[in-house]
């Protein structure tokens, strides 16, 4: 099966595709992987992106289709996997469809709320890098290493709320495509545990098997 995740920044794409590649025994695949992976093999692609990233520009979705039509040709993707941060525009899927059939648009919902709850409660460690929530937090220090724990950046509430617009510009309208080619399916997410939320995705998934 070929499936694409779909959802704004904080919904637990990464969490999911993780467990999900274990037990359908897919890769999971996500541009970033496949970024430092092509440049660090300096596949003809991988250079290419190299290029433009080097001056701190944008890759071009050609090159960035390229870079996946490269990926999905490897044996391990022989009996399916899960593309996870590809596309991000409606003219990425547009391309993708020229290179690949796509069985399922999984769109995993979560209201912004949660996600801004989500990521602006995260911490990260700056000795051992671990990550944690502030729920589970307690003491103002690493729970693994004792170490300072920190708020990065791109996790501050003004922030995360930025990065959701530019989903709702960018991003969003694929689920309207995927919807339109009869293969969308949703998984409504809660402020629940990661058991609860992946039973949804789950439920989601089978619903189009």
């Amino acid at each position: 099966m070929n499936i694409v995740f779909l959802g704004p920044p904080g919904a637990g794409k990464g969490t999911h595709a993780q467990r999900l590649m274990k037990e359908l025994n897919i890769p999971q695949i996500s541009t970033g992987d496949m970024f430092r992976r092509a440049i660090r093999e300096q596949t003809p692609t991988g250079m290419d992106a190299k290029r433009y990233m080097d001056k701190g520009e944008l890759v071009p979705d050609e090159v960035v289709v390229a870079m996946v039509k490269e990926r999905l040709a490897e044996p391990d993707c022989a009996n399916g996997y899960i593309l996870d941060g590809f596309p991000r525009t409606v003219a990425q899927a547009e391309a993708l469809d020229t290179i690949a059939k796509i069985d399922v648009a999984l769109n995993i919902d979560t209201p912004d709320e949660i996600i801004i709850s989500r990521l602006s409660g995260r911490r990260v460690c700056a000795a051992c890098g671990g990550t944690f929530h502030v729920s589970m937090l307690k003491g103002e220090n690493c729970p693994a290493c004792g170490g300072e724990l920190f708020l990065r950046d791109d996790d501050k509430p003004a922030t995360v709320k930025n990065r959701l617009d530019i989903y709702q510009e960018k991003t969003a309208p694929l689920i309207d495509y995927y919807e339109k080619k009869g293969i969308l399916s949703t998984a409504k997410c809660t402020d629940g545990g990661v058991e609860e939320n992946y039973a949804l995705v789950k439920a989601a998934l089978n619903a189009m098997a």
